[in-house]
């Protein structure tokens, strides 16, 4: 048995962890342990209180009771508006505090994007453009080269958690360019799980989404590598099939 244990701001899209859970086989287990999201706000300063240190920190103790064997802050805005270097110190205070490997869902995309080979992405955020910017420097500091990006201005994250198919389908296809080799869809408050292999198949390419690398790079600090076709190329070594039209 493998026990994960992933901090997740409020309360958004976190049924994509049990469903993630439930097509990685029956030996993982996905602890879910929620920190106070404070304002619910795609704001840089709102954003920077949300993965304070002390925030964080509350979640520890319920995470060292869950049995995590490592654990990842859940949460993509609240890591990368801290910068490379400030992003790192966020999840060694973390480690420190948990006594357990961390990482964050910033750092999941940039060690994702290696594991299939995608040195230029495109990104399809659902966050305002400067707060999407932010993402693309951090992705450029990790020596990604990022090819376009799109931001969708949401302010707040209950209302992405809102979305469904057809609108997770509409920003991956807004945000693709012809020269990514992989789209990356960076909002743990949007419900991908169920999507990932079908936005492959439309685009043609790796889809990478905040909730889908986050539990990759939870399995990765823990050692685990897992074939789960359904959560996409991420889980699997099968070439992308493009279905026509």
């Amino acid at each position: 048995m493998t026990a994960l244990g992933f901090l997740y701001p409020g309360h958004s899209a976190e049924d994509d962890y049990p469903r993630m859970e439930q097509l990685l086989g029956s030996d993982i287990r996905l602890a879910v342990i929620h920190t106070d999201i404070g304002e619910d706000a795609h704001r840089v300063d709102a954003l920077l209180r949300m993965g304070a240190p002390d925030r964080l920190a509350a979640g520890v103790e319920e995470l060292r009771l869950s049995g995590a064997e490592a654990v990842v802050w859940a949460c993509t805005s609240g890591s990368f508006v801290f910068g490379w270097e400030g992003a790192h110190d966020q999840v060694r205070d973390l480690a420190k505090a948990a006594g357990l490997p961390a990482s964050s869902t910033s750092f999941a995309f940039a060690h994702a994007a290696g594991e299939v080979g995608a040195d230029r992405v495109a990104v399809a955020a659902t966050y305002p453009e400067d707060v999407a910017e932010h993402f693309v420097a951090f992705l450029r500091a990790a020596g990604i080269e990022v090819v376009a990006m799109r931001g969708s201005g949401i302010i707040t994250a209950a209302e992405v958690g809102t979305w469904g198919y057809e609108e997770v389908l509409a920003l991956a296809r807004a945000g693709d360019h012809p020269d990514a080799a992989a789209v990356l869809l960076p909002d743990t408050a949007l419900h991908t799980a169920a999507h990932v292999r079908d936005l492959e198949h439309d685009l043609g390419k790796p889809v990478l989404t905040a909730n889908q690398v986050t539990v990759w790079e939870g399995l990765r600090l823990a050692g685990r590598r897992v074939n789960a076709p359904a959560l996409g190329a991420l889980f699997t070594r099968e070439p992308i099939v493009q279905v026509p039209s």
